[in-house]
């Protein structure tokens, strides 16, 4: 073993634990069908490498030694049940005491279910979406408590506390550590990921705080997004959903300007995108077509793709094609209807065409559709602004300013609504 320094080591520690988490909580979940003994094992692994590593060195497989110490753990807690005794039997076959090194050949076949299974069991139906997110980000992600309050901005205590409460109701509902098969698994599968979508959309446009983004939850779900692809690559929809998020966080640089405020699409400075990100989401796109076309069905995350890829495409805001993007969004309305995806295709038409194309789009949803969001009136302001109704413009955006709980997008609001409340009649 070499004998790094003890910032190599600290950083070892981290990464490995941020990558291999998931497959350990899995690993010994499946092992002892507790979950809660499964992480318990697995954080003491980590104790044990924060003590072993800075004075032995980093082994030549962090990941087999976290493995072989867990495991190691997990024996000696069944031991000392003496009802499991023929369960530590089976968990013991394939430890070599002299070296530390684990025969994982009953493991290669079964680790990256294992992943799969513990994302499926962390998105189970009788969990709260928030819930869900929650344990996704702790069990899946790796994150600390911390970390997830800090992103959803909620107290450490009571993000503990939600998490507590999720692992107990799994215990209570008996939720088995198995992959659900059929329309189940269909079913799970969009639990799956929306929770990811959730947690991306909390970090690229905040609900709530000071901050505009929060890039620790979009980079946590663009990695569990890659995940879920590498785990499921004969599922368009999956692929269809790492294009979206990355294609979207490829603008995250343009987002903000040098004091943090954020930059509207038309205005963003393009040179920033992220030019990997640009590729690896038109790859997956490719990929979920190619899925697509041998008759795998497709559905909101790979459509929303596709019309991020139109954005992504045009180097200059006028060479945005908004009348495939408004057609694109026709047919998001037909597979996903909802209040939501009429707002956004209201956008498209009033570009493709012109604003009151798109006012007429707002015009047709029902009474009270997303009644308390910021969301519709802030695109009827900007359509209304496009059209040259400043006043009414400005009234619409002072509305929505008034909605949202994220201070950044409410100083842009109030700012579009003063820049109308200027325009005089000619326009000037």
């Amino acid at each position: 073993m070499a004998r790094p320094t003890a910032q190599t080591t600290a950083e070892t520690i981290t990464a490995t634990w941020r990558e291999e988490s998931a497959r350990l909580i899995g690993a010994l979940t499946r092992m002892t069908r507790d979950l809660d003994l499964a992480e318990d094992l697995t954080q003491d692994a980590l104790v044990s490498a924060l003590e072993w590593w800075p004075a032995h060195g980093i082994p030549d497989n962090p990941a087999a030694w976290l493995m072989t110490t867990a495991k190691r753990r997990a024996v000696d807690s069944l031991r000392r049940a003496d009802n499991l005794r023929r369960k530590t039997e089976q968990l013991g076959r394939g430890l070599s005491e002299e070296d530390g090194v684990p025969d994982l050949t009953e493991q290669v076949d079964f680790i990256e279910d294992d992943v799969l299974r513990l994302i499926f069991l962390s998105c189970h139906p009788q969990l709260t979406p928030e819930s869900r997110a929650a344990l996704t980000l702790r069990l899946v992600g790796g994150l600390t408590t911390a970390e997830i309050a800090r992103g959803f901005l909620a107290a450490e205590t009571a993000m503990g506390q939600r998490i507590s409460r999720a692992k107990k109701t799994l215990s209570e509902a008996r939720a088995q550590f198995e992959l659900p098969v059929g329309d189940d698994r269909t079913a799970r599968l969009d639990d799956v990921m929306a929770v990811i979508y959730l947690i991306f959309n909390e970090g690229y446009t905040a609900t709530a705080g000071d901050d505009w983004m929060r890039p620790e939850l979009t980079n946590e779900a663009i990695r569990l997004a890659r995940m879920l692809a590498d785990l499921m690559p004969d599922e368009p929809e999956v692929h269809g959903l790492q294009a979206l998020l990355e294609l979207q966080a490829s603008r995250g640089a343009a987002r903000i300007d040098a004091e943090g405020r954020p930059v509207l699409l038309d205005d963003q400075d393009r040179s920033l995108w992220d030019e990997l990100l640009i590729r690896r989401g038109l790859a997956a796109l490719e990929q979920a077509e190619q899925l697509a076309a041998h008759g795998k069905p497709v559905g909101r995350y790979y459509l929303q793709a596709a019309i991020a890829s139109r954005h992504a495409r045009a180097t200059r805001p006028e060479e945005t094609d908004w009348r495939a993007i408004a057609h694109l969004y026709d047919v998001l309305a037909e597979a996903a209807p909802g209040p939501v995806v009429e707002v956004n295709r209201a956008v498209a038409h009033g570009r493709a065409s012109d604003p009151d194309a798109g006012l007429a789009v707002l015009d047709a949803l029902p009474d009270g559709a997303l009644a308390g969001s910021h969301l519709l009136p802030s695109v009827r302001g900007d359509l209304l602004a496009r059209a040259g109704r400043h006043r009414e413009a400005a009234a619409s955006f002072r509305e929505a300013a008034s909605l949202t709980r994220n201070e950044s997008e409410q100083a842009l609001l109030l700012g579009r609504a003063e820049a109308s409340e200027k325009v005089t009649p000619d326009g000037r």
